[in-house]
């Protein structure tokens, strides 16, 4: 140190001594105190440190010399060797005063900010409010955000009693936010429905019970209610508007409730005009909200063309434009004969084929279809080919070449009539929606059977929440009912609701007010042995014998409407179900005099969706023809164009059998070929499901 300079030089610098430097052989052999800092410093390299990015000072003595080593906020030490000890020891003394009083003054600094964290937090989690997992998100990011302001390294936070319990508290929230969030909402739902108990029991024709309530007053953005057959779906879809009236947080026109079909909407609007009073809340279907959107952002009203109600026009008008493509290009009737031979396994005449009265009737259902899903697809022919499984692409697009003539001529077709089809309703919807020609007035959105939903409306509900990106999607479903796949649904839009429609919460309605529990636990293991099916809770009020559900050949339907007749009331519904319309038994022609007080139904398994019934018949547990489960029959355009299946064995069809099963209240018969039972036969019995020779 040089001792020519005054004491307070010698206190605000450092040097190491030349013999010091020589025998360190280190890149630093002075330092100096700066204002708020520290330059250490040799021949070739200088290290600035400011006091916030110091977290400790120590000063050592070595052999013969002194050592300062300045530790900084991400553990890296910077050494300053061969200083005289006597002058390291005045120097680190005058250092660790100033720093220390800078430190304090900081001190300050960041326990006012810490405090503000906590009011934050505090704020966050006030009574009377849910907490969303997006707020729990931001406010993180918030505090996190706070923490890099902070003028000194958060690990010197508990060394200031200014500081330390404040940043306890800040870090134990930090550390256990989603947590805090569980409870916090526990809470408030508790104090919820103990505050509204008296909407809870009188809201819906008999109380609501304790899963349905707490569906309705969850807060999340975005929620699915996993609502199991007979569980009271549209009960808590109902509740949830009136609830949303009922605390003001939404008026009437900011509620959108929607739904798949005319008629399910219509029921939902009788039951909202019936348990809310109120005319101001009206279901729509997804056309119609379509519909609403375009004639709102356009200020014209699109007109539905005529074909897509009138099947016979449709297949006529694909059938007259593929035999005239056929007639008068050779390429095309080849690359059809190709098609129908290769793919389809079709025996085709030699000549003119397309002119056979057998091919046109085959066709026309085919072609209808397959333009259909190109419509629903919406993209170019260049776009269903990249999309397209890699597997099928090539041969895919020698079919989309092949169809394009027809979607031409249905888009001509259109033209001509001046009008959209259903497909292209939805697509202009979220078009008017992306150019912000209608802004969305609801702010909640209410989806019944969400399991039905296809990439298309799916589409339609993100262009909707883009607008407003505090609008709540509460989607009611059942991924164990998901059997419309061959209309476009997508079962990963429910199985995997969180990754399309952003972070947020699903519950489960816990019990079936349908069936008893023999007709749940055998229904309920058959469909979970599907690993991609959600796992959920669906418990039902009373047990059910084992005779609940029954395997019985199917040559003992008469036998079983015979015993039925003794004891099933007029009252009392039976629906016999099949897979296909064609499969309706004759037996059913000489019901009304045979069986004249038993009240029975026939409905293809899809159709029984959403019926229910005092008994089920579910017919047709047979292989070969018409064989359940049916095999897949999908062809180039089905496997490009649709969503990609589960991959597990009939999955979709195992659905259909749930479906079936889970109309009955009371008891279930599954009438199966005794020659070549069904596979699903074995896995029946594998559940316990007793085997009777007769009813």
């Amino acid at each position: 140190m040089d001792k020519t300079k005054s004491g307070i030089w010698q206190d605000m610098e450092l040097k190491a001594t030349a013999l010091g430097k020589r025998m360190a052989q280190h890149p630093y052999d002075r330092v100096e105190l700066l204002n708020a800092g520290v330059k250490v410093s040799g021949d070739r390299h200088e290290y600035l440190i400011p006091f916030n990015q110091l977290t400790a000072i120590h000063c050592k003595r070595g052999l013969v010399w002194g050592e300062l080593e300045f530790v900084l906020a991400d553990d890296k030490v910077v050494r300053l060797h061969g200083t005289e000890w006597a002058d390291t020891q005045r120097f680190h003394h005058h250092l660790q005063n100033s720093w220390l009083q800078w430190s304090d003054e900081m001190s300050a600094i960041a326990a006012s900010v810490l405090q503000q964290q906590l009011t934050v937090i505090s704020d966050s989690s006030a009574e009377g409010k849910w907490l969303t997992r997006s707020a729990v998100l931001q406010l993180r990011q918030k505090i996190i955000k706070s923490l890099e302001a902070l003028p000194v390294p958060v690990k010197r936070l508990e060394s200031f009693d200014n500081c330390r319990e404040l940043w306890a508290q800040c870090a134990a929230w930090l550390k256990d936010s989603e947590a805090s969030r569980l409870r916090h909402n526990q809470v408030y739902t508790k104090a919820m429905l103990t505050q509204y108990a008296g909407f809870f029991e009188n809201i819906e024709s008999s109380p609501l019970n304790n899963a349905q309530a707490r569906a309705v007053v969850n807060g999340e953005r975005s929620l699915l209610v996993l609502a199991g057959a007979g569980s009271g779906k549209t009960s808590v879809l109902v509740a949830r508007a009136g609830w949303l009236l009922t605390r003001g947080e939404a008026a009437p026109d900011q509620i959108l409730l929607l739904a798949f079909g005319r008629k399910a909407a219509d029921e939902m609007d009788d039951r909202i005009r019936e348990r809310l009073n109120t005319d101001a809340i009206s279901a729509k279907t997804f056309h119609a909200l379509a519909l609403h959107i375009i004639q709102q952002g356009s200020k014209k009203a699109p007109l539905i063309s005529k074909l897509e109600n009138d099947s016979a026009a449709r297949q006529k008008l694909l059938t007259g434009c593929w035999q005239q493509q056929c007639q008068e290009k050779k390429a095309q009737a080849k690359g059809w004969r190709q098609w129908l031979e290769e793919e389809m396994g079709w025996e085709v005449p030699e000549e003119d084929y397309w002119h056979d009265p057998k091919i046109i009737k085959r066709m026309g259902s085919r072609l209808d279809r397959w333009v259909s899903l190109m419509r629903m697809h919406g993209g170019s022919q260049a776009e269903m080919i990249d999309g397209a499984p890699e597997e099928v692409r090539e041969l895919f697009g020698k079919r989309v070449k092949l169809m394009a003539p027809l979607l031409k001529a249905w888009k001509t077709a259109l033209k001509d009539e001046g009008a959209v089809d259903f497909s292209g309703l939805i697509h202009q919807a979220v078009n008017v929606l992306e150019k912000g020609r209608f802004v969305s007035p609801w702010k909640h959105i209410l989806v019944d059977e969400f399991q039905d939903i296809s990439p298309q409306r799916a589409a339609l509900l993100a262009a909707l929440r883009k607008q407003n990106s505090q609008t709540t999607l509460f989607a009611v479903g059942d991924d164990w009912q998901a059997v419309y796949r061959f209309s476009g649904a997508q079962l990963s839009l429910t199985t995997a609701f969180e990754h399309y429609f952003g972070e947020g919460d699903s519950c489960a309605l816990d019990t079936t007010y349908r069936f008893n529990g023999r007709i749940g636990e055998i229904a309920n293991r058959f469909i979970q042995q599907n690993p991609h099916q959600l796992t959920k809770p669906l418990n039902s009020l009373t047990p059910g014998d084992k005779k609940a559900v029954t395997l019985l050949p199917d040559d003992q339907l008469d036998a079983l409407l015979d015993k039925l007749s003794g004891f099933a009331k007029p009252e009392q519904r039976i629906l016999i179900m099949a897979r296909y319309h064609h499969l309706k038994p004759a037996t059913l022609e000489k019901a009304a005099t045979r069986w004249p007080k038993l009240h029975i139904d026939f409905m293809t398994f899809h159709a029984s969706k959403g019926q229910q019934a005092d008994y089920a018949i579910v017919l047709g547990l047979q292989e070969g023809q018409d064989e359940f489960p049916a095999p897949a029959r999908e062809s180039i355009m089905e496997q490009a164009l649709l969503p990609q299946p589960e991959d597990f064995p009939d999955a979709e069809e195992r659905r259909l059998l749930y479906v079936a099963m889970t109309r009955a209240r009371q008891r279930v018969w599954l009438l199966y070929n005794k020659q070549q039972p069904s596979v699903f036969v074995e896995a029946l019995k594998n559940l316990d499901v007793p085997v009777a020779r007769k009813p």
